[in-house]
Formats: C-alpha cells, sequence, structure tokens
C-alpha cells in the first residue's frame, strides 16, 4: 500500500483511470482506493477524482487551484478566484469559481464550493505548476462582465487598483473577441478610474468608444434603488456616489 501512496503523493490529484492504469485492472484498483480512503490516505473530491491527504497534517496535497483545474479535461480558474490566484484579491472567498466548456455540477470539498461557471473560449488561458488560469486581462474583462454575479462591485474595484501591470493589446484582443457592446462600456467605465496605475492609452478608450453604440445601460441590475446618475461618456447608469468616492477619497473608502 506504501509505494501506491507514494505515488499518489506525487500526483497530488488523480483519476480513477489513473488508478487502474497503475493497479492493472479495476477490481485491484478499487480495493487500493478503499483500503486508501479508509487509512486516511486520500479523500474523494467528486466523482472518480480523487487527492492525496498529508500524513503529518491531514490536508491536502493539491491547492484548490489544482482540484479547480482537473474537475473537467478543460476546467480552470476564472474570475474572483484568478485574481485571488494572482495575488490581487482583497478578499479570499470560499467559493472557487471553475470554468469550463463541460458542464459539472457545482459541489464542495474541504470547506471550499466549486462553482460551475460557463466556459465562453479557452482563449488566454494559462497553465502552469498543475493550474489553469485566465490571463490577468481576461481575468479582468471577465469579472467587470460577470461583477455582479462573482467578486460584487466594491471587491472589483480593490481588485482593479491593486493592478499596476497590463498588456493593453490583450485587453483590446480579448474585448475584440468577445464582441460585446455592454463590456465595452463596463470596461471603457471601470478602467477610466485607473488609467494612470495601469498605464493604459487614450487609444485604448477610443476603440472602446468606438464600439459602445447608442444603447444606454444600467451599470448592473437593480441600480435604482442606488440613487443612479447617467455616465454620458459611457452611457451607463452608475452608483450616483461611485465616481465622487473614488475621485476624493479612493477605493477604500467605499467600505
Amino acid at each position: 500500500m506504501i509505494d501506491y501512496y507514494v505515488q499518489f503523493v506525487k500526483w497530488r490529484i488523480f483519476s480513477h483511470g489513473q488508478v487502474v492504469v497503475l493497479c492493472g485492472n479495476a477490481k485491484t484498483a478499487e480495493s487500493v482506493l478503499y483500503s486508501s480512503k479508509k487509512k486516511g490516505l486520500i479523500q474523494a473530491v467528486k466523482r472518480n477524482l480523487f487527492v492525496a491527504i498529508s500524513i503529518e497534517t491531514g490536508d491536502p496535497f493539491a491547492s484548490p487551484y489544482e482540484i479547480a483545474s482537473c474537475i473537467a479535461k478543460d476546467s480552470y480558474i476564472s474570475h474572483h478566484t484568478a485574481f485571488e490566484y494572482y495575488g490581487f484579491a482583497n478578499q479570499v472567498f470560499t467559493t472557487i469559481t471553475v470554468s469550463s466548456p463541460k458542464r459539472f455540477k457545482s459541489f464542495e470539498f474541504d470547506g471550499r464550493s466549486y462553482q460551475y461557471k460557463l466556459s465562453y473560449t479557452l482563449e488566454e488561458v494559462i497553465s502552469a505548476h498543475g493550474v489553469r488560469v485566465t490571463s490577468l486581462e481576461r481575468t479582468i474583462l471577465d469579472t467587470i462582465r460577470d461583477f455582479a454575479k462573482t467578486a460584487g462591485l466594491e471587491e472589483l474595484l480593490r481588485c482593479l487598483e491593486m493592478v499596476t501591470v497590463i498588456q493593453e493589446q490583450k485587453l483590446l484582443k480579448g474585448l475584440a473577441l468577445y464582441d460585446n457592446q455592454f463590456l465595452y462600456q463596463k470596461a471603457g467605465y471601470f478602467l477610466s478610474f485607473f488609467q494612470s496605475t495601469m498605464k493604459l492609452s487614450d487609444t485604448f478608450f477610443s476603440e472602446c468608444h468606438k464600439h459602445i453604440g447608442k444603447s444606454i445601460r444600467y451599470l448592473f441590475e437593480g441600480i435604482q434603488s442606488a440613487n443612479p446618475v447617467y455616465n454620458k461618456e459611457w452611457q451607463l447608469f452608475v452608483p450616483g456616489n461611485l465616481m465622487k468616492l473614488i475621485e476624493e477619497e479612493g477605493v477604500g473608502e467605499l467600505v
């Protein structure tokens, strides 16, 4: 059994199929998995997916980011979870946002909730150290697009405030890939507050302006109760006190 455990530790996180290949047949694999789970050497993350457990600490060897990257063939962390991975998040959420072209049922493991998010594209997904994660530029766009359902307004602003190095062309490429007028509006609006810190050129915002069309939109659903004001430049109704707080006191004063 110890030899199997050594291999499990090397894998960190592994599938039922890998164990079948390791053992040579399904019957032996089932026996090894059962014994290993009973002894606390491994835990089932979900059906057919297992993680090796440290004998010393009782914790999984694989990080939540590694686990998320193995849930499905092309799964990867995105949105606020990607900001966490890059070290730009103000808060650490218990929810892990996992994007994948293949739908899976959201589940909980080791105190974390792994929530499914439909993957629109596999462009700008980076693989490193057993983790698949959206590039920083795509993370920014995805979180801006879905902030009301993922990070929330205040956390989005705090994350954006921490970013100081960005590739402008990757942002424009991502915007062109999504080709969504509302996203151009929101990206232009939010990133305009951070033009200096992110070193974004006027050309970037000019390009955003070209694609916003004539539609006038609310920044998020339910904003009517937040004393909205109209931002003519981006044709958006935005919280009445948002711009004042950012311009006069900084993002840190939003909460």
